[in-house]
């Protein structure tokens, strides 16, 4: 009896254990981005950390503001060629090989725009308003 109580806990242990790495440890939700996907805004710089869902960038959208700094951080669930983050139309690229690391750019012009990884393999959309 005391046995299949003991087998009976490691089983509930392992199903808690698992549920909360497949929901709770990288729900997708970030904390430098709102509910729509809008950087937030610490000390006039707008901060945006960007992370994987579905083998591309997540957000794949998001929005800032003309003429206002932007830094981009990559967090952790971001492997290999994404880590190599380029925004071709602000001339901007760099391998951020840490969650700490950042692009900096200053958009000067308002539009829409692609950012990808250096292969073209994960994309996403800016949106300069």
């Amino acid at each position: 009896m005391t046995s299949s109580k003991t087998y009976l806990a490691g089983i509930i242990l392992i199903i808690i254990v698992g549920a909360y790495f497949l929901f709770g440890f990288n729900s997708g939700k970030d904390k430098s981005i709102d509910e729509i996907g809008n950087p937030i805004n610490e000390g006039g710089i707008q901060k945006i950390t960007l992370g994987v869902k579905d083998y591309n960038y997540y957000p794949n959208t998001i929005k800032v503001k003309a003429n206002s700094p932007v830094r981009i951080y990559l967090d952790s669930t971001v492997q290999g060629c994404l880590r190599d983050f380029t925004i071709r139309s602000f001339n901007v690229r760099k391998y951020l090989r840490t969650p700490q690391e950042y692009v900096e750019f200053t958009p000067d012009k308002k539009g829409t725009f692609g950012f990808a990884c250096s292969m073209g393999m994960g994309t996403g959309t800016l949106i300069v308003e």
